[in-house]
């Protein structure tokens, strides 16, 4: 991340705490490409080495965030469908085969889709207003969109929280955690499947 960027959020966070962590959550899981993540694992380092947030109160408030976030972007799949997904993809330059793989997940998957894509970079932007689009029964959505939503940021925020005096080299572990991520979501989709989807023993 460049330095200026750093100092930007490093910024707006000391200026409006939990409004900022709520807000770059809460834009982030609507289907706007801003750093929320980032904005998470900040807001947790300062929590730690400037006192100026408390770790249990970012963990609500972005949990919280994150799952109307993604409420709102189910609102805008369901009602707005594919024209507005396709203009979402071009407004935003998301590549059709990063759709497609998502569409093929949320089909294969179903709502467990929604708890997997908080881990996978990309599709945590999306997974709302895909679900929407799909047409994901919303109870089901707003059960999985929760629950993914507390590990999630859970997750993030000890480790921002714990390693956040090391900055940089979190930074470098984060950015290979997206890849050992996705292998695990993939074996634990295998797993699901294999566990749900296991021929009845006549």
């Amino acid at each position: 991340m460049g330095h200026a960027i750093f100092e930007f959020l490093r910024h707006f966070i000391a200026e409006y705490g939990y409004w900022a962590v709520a807000l770059a959550l809460l834009c982030e899981n609507a289907g706007l490409p801003v750093p929320g993540e980032t904005t998470l694992l900040l807001a947790s380092f300062l929590a730690y080495s400037e006192h100026k947030l408390d770790l249990i109160w970012i963990v609500v408030i972005a949990t919280c965030a994150a799952s109307f976030g993604d409420n709102i972007g189910f609102a805008l799949g369901h009602f707005g469908g594919r024209p507005l997904l396709k203009r979402y993809r071009q407004t935003f330059r998301i590549s059709q085969e990063a759709l497609e793989r998502g569409e093929k997940l949320f089909g294969r998957y179903g709502a467990s889709t929604v708890f997997l894509a908080r881990f996978i970079f990309g599709l945590r932007i999306f997974a709302g207003p895909l679900a929407g689009v799909l047409r994901m029964p919303w109870k089901e959505f707003a059960v999985f969109n929760f629950l993914g939503a507390a590990v999630w940021v859970t997750v993030i925020s000890l480790v921002g929280y714990f390693f956040g005096q090391h900055w940089d080299a979190m930074e470098h572990v984060l950015g290979r955690f997206n890849l050992v991520g996705g292998i695990l979501v993939f074996f634990l989709i295998v797993f699901l499947w294999r566990k749900y989807h296991r021929p009845a023993v006549k």
